[in-house]
């Protein structure tokens, strides 16, 4: 019998929506600093095959002016403050977020969020900015690490945009045009698609009243709604076996992955994510603890169930000898078969309730760190509650759910998997 360790709510933020449609998240929180965290609900999965790689591309064209800043203004009087600003891309949204000391935030927030509603997209900054794309592709293409995880993106999905990196590639981001990117910055850069979080050492009042102060109010676009055609991918019916020859490498890479449910299916997440925790997170998990600890068949593994909107992946990657793939991965297959047959012990899965519950609390320290928590779960399902709920839900997950996940989404016998070998 399994008891549920109820933890405390840590987290009060206050939700305000505007007539336009954006929702301000706001919470005080007595830490000298205020982060404001933009989400735009548009990633690389909204973009057609033609302009794969433009939410990421138009991510570097914003920070290039409005009518308001002229290009590299933001910059200077960000730094001037001593703030701190980036953004980040995924298939799914597109994030901008700015930190800076209380007293600054009245005169710093408008900035970013004109730079993200207004951005002027100039043709000539557009080409200069493609350049810096290009080299960033070329970068990641050189790069042994992200050619593997793409490779197994295409090898795990075969229709789902979630297969295609999300900067694209050199063929299509060559040839698109800025007036394709102001379109699409004036379909999806919508409030309605869009979240503003805003967490510091100022009243929830006065964080509200600033943002929603800065934030276009006369439009009447109405903003594209994403409707994905395709719907999730069906499990794989057998092994699918892609090999690649790497000659940067010393050693060989090895991932397996399944097609797992997504955020649209997120009761069925939470013991998938225990699951990847009891096979590859730590020294004492089995696959770490059989394979690297004990053997040495491998340098490396991790295990991750990675959720995506529509669906996820389970991912296993290991760093290890040419010698040792076909052991190590014989051996994955008997885990998985094992996991799909003999419950785990109550030991093992109290050990993962355990650290969820700390990275949790350990993640809601910095007004960044809850931001980007409120951020993430409003922008991905609508909703905050499933951010709090979390904990609560891994304590939940007992024997028979993991038993039940691994039996209905893993298989011993059908997986895709990718090899890199040196050369």
């Amino acid at each position: 019998m399994t008891s549920t360790v109820l933890l405390p709510r840590l987290n009060a933020p206050t939700l305000h929506r505007l007539p336009n449609g954006l929702t301000i998240v706001a919470e005080q929180m007595p830490i000298e600093a205020v982060n404001l965290s933009l989400w735009v609900n548009v990633g690389s999965a909204v973009e057609s095959d033609a302009i794969n790689g433009m939410a990421h591309f138009l991510e570097h064209m914003v920070f290039k002016g409005t009518q308001r800043l002229c290009s590299g203004e933001f910059e200077r009087l960000i730094e001037e403050r001593g703030a701190v600003t980036n953004a980040a891309t995924s298939q799914d949204y597109t994030h901008y977020y700015i930190t800076t000391a209380p007293k600054d935030f009245a005169q710093l927030a408008p900035l970013q969020i004109d730079v993200v509603q207004n951005c002027m997209i100039p043709d000539d900054g557009f080409e200069r900015e493609r350049l810096v794309v290009l080299e960033e592709i070329r970068r990641s293409d050189d790069n042994p690490r992200r050619r593997t995880f793409q490779r197994a993106m295409q090898t795990a999905f075969e229709c789902l945009p979630y297969r295609r990196p999300v900067i694209g590639s050199a063929e299509v981001i060559s040839q698109l045009t800025p007036q394709q990117m102001r379109d699409f910055h004036q379909t999806w850069y919508q409030p309605r698609s869009m979240t503003a979080v805003a967490v510091g050492n100022l009243p929830v009042e006065e964080l509200i009243e600033v943002v929603s102060d800065s934030v276009q109010t006369n439009l009447s676009h109405t903003p594209q709604e994403y409707s994905p055609t395709t719907t999730s991918e069906s499990p794989f019916k057998e092994i699918v076996r892609r090999e690649y020859v790497d000659e940067s490498l010393q050693q060989a890479r090895l991932v397996v992955v399944w097609r797992v449910p997504g955020l649209i299916q997120m009761e069925q997440t939470y013991a998938l994510d225990v699951l990847a925790a009891i096979l590859g997170h730590g020294r004492t998990s089995r696959l770490v603890r059989e394979l690297r600890e004990e053997k040495g068949l491998v340098s490396h593994i991790s295990v991750s169930n990675m959720t995506q909107q529509l669906q996820g992946t389970f991912y296993i990657s290991a760093a290890l000898p040419v010698e040792n793939i076909p052991v190590v991965e014989a051996a994955i297959a008997q885990h998985i078969q094992t996991i799909q047959t003999q419950p785990v012990q109550e030991s093992e899965i109290a050990r993962i309730r355990t650290q969820v519950a700390n990275r949790f609390i350990f993640g809601n320290e910095t007004p960044s760190d809850r931001a980007s928590l409120y951020g993430y779960y409003h922008s991905m399902v609508g909703d905050l509650e499933p951010a709090f709920e979390y904990p609560t839900k891994i304590q939940r997950v007992d024997a028979t759910d993991i038993l039940a996940a691994a039996q209905q989404h893993l298989s011993a016998n059908a997986y895709g998997v990718v090899i890199h070998k040196p050369a």
